[in-house]
């Protein structure tokens, strides 16, 4: 090809701008692989690296994007062939290294998945980065003790946006009888409901942290916003309980006392879905396919690079419900 299209992020005049351009294959960081998109997602990070003071992209001019479904065009990694469909999510992918939002993606080997059989190009992307984190935080939280049998006490923070629309409806797929959905709209309860929540708390109904420890009302807590949101749950978690925490839309301050941790034996666990080392990506993604591939059911828009913005503006404003996928 001699060309195609791109969203750029460029630094000028101390401003953050971006746009859709023309670009080519020098464009592309270096990689033994060339992809060709057929899809990308946008979340919460991808808004942040269009911003100033972002904190996402470490030098410009760069392509955003951090995940990427597609197919193989070039390689000179014996790993991999022509033709292959791959998943690439995370690593330095739209931050250092050129992303996803552009039809033609250069990455290094140690990045790709192959695709599970039972997912497509497009199902990857309806997952993405935000479903692989939230497969992550229900991973962690299992380990932790959360069990079907048990019937747990499980509250989703966050939960119409992208990680956590996706871990409520894991979370009902696979069984879980007792899933509270925190939300800050009236209008989001239907959404909530409508993806597996058996019960909707506003966030004006949480209270405030005015004691270092509160009543005990959920065993575990899927956390995707951080800042006061967290420190208001951390009191109200029980007795060996744990609360995973992915995200900071919230804020990234956590304020809270020692006594939940000493007293309770509560358990904080951090979710990282951008280093995951390769050879545990493979597992998370056959569970993605198969036992816990809810794809047909997701709350999805699909756009085109040229609509970019427009989604980019509704996370940004707060207003962003389930997934967004762009189709190249």
């Amino acid at each position: 090809m001699n060309t195609f299209k791109a969203i750029i992020v460029k630094e000028k005049h101390d401003q953050v701008i971006y746009g859709l351009e023309d670009v080519n294959l020098d464009s592309l960081s270096d990689g033994e692989v060339l992809i060709k998109v057929s899809y990308s997602s946008i979340n919460y990070k991808d808004m942040l690296a269009v911003q100033k003071n972002g904190g996402v992209i470490r030098n410009y001019p760069m392509i955003p994007g951090i995940d990427l479904s597609g197919t193989i065009v070039h390689t000179t990694d014996n790993r991999y062939t022509e033709g292959q469909k791959v998943v690439v999510t995370g690593f330095a992918m739209g931050m250092s290294h050129t992303g996803g939002f552009a039809e033609y993606a250069r990455v290094s080997g140690d990045w790709i998945v192959p695709m599970p059989v039972n997912l497509s190009l497009k199902d990857a992307m309806v997952f993405g980065t935000a479903g692989f984190t939230a497969a992550l935080s229900i991973i962690a939280l299992e380990e932790k003790g959360m069990d079907i049998i048990k019937n747990p006490r499980i509250l989703v923070t966050g939960s119409t946006g992208g990680v956590g629309s996706i871990a409520l409806q894991i979370l009902s797929k696979i069984g879980y009888k007792n899933i509270a959905a925190l939300v800050r709209k009236e209008h989001q309860i239907e959404v909530a409901i409508s993806l597996g929540a058996t019960d909707v708390i506003l966030v004006n109904e949480l209270g405030v942290q005015n004691k270092p420890l509160n009543k005990q009302k959920f065993d575990f807590v899927l956390d995707t916003v951080g800042g006061e949101i967290a420190s208001v749950l951390i009191p109200q978690i029980s007795y060996g309980g744990s609360m995973s925490m992915c995200g900071n839309a919230g804020g990234i301050k956590l304020t809270s006392t020692v006594l939940p941790f000493i007293l309770r034996g509560i358990n904080l666990l951090g979710i990282d879905s951008v280093n995951v080392p390769i050879k545990d990506r493979g597992y998370i993604w056959e569970k993605i396919a198969n036992e816990w591939n809810i794809s047909q059911t997701t709350l999805i828009s699909e756009i085109s690079l040229e609509e970019l913005p427009q989604t980019i503006e509704a996370i940004k404003n707060g207003h962003h419900l389930g997934r967004t996928i762009i189709k190249y």
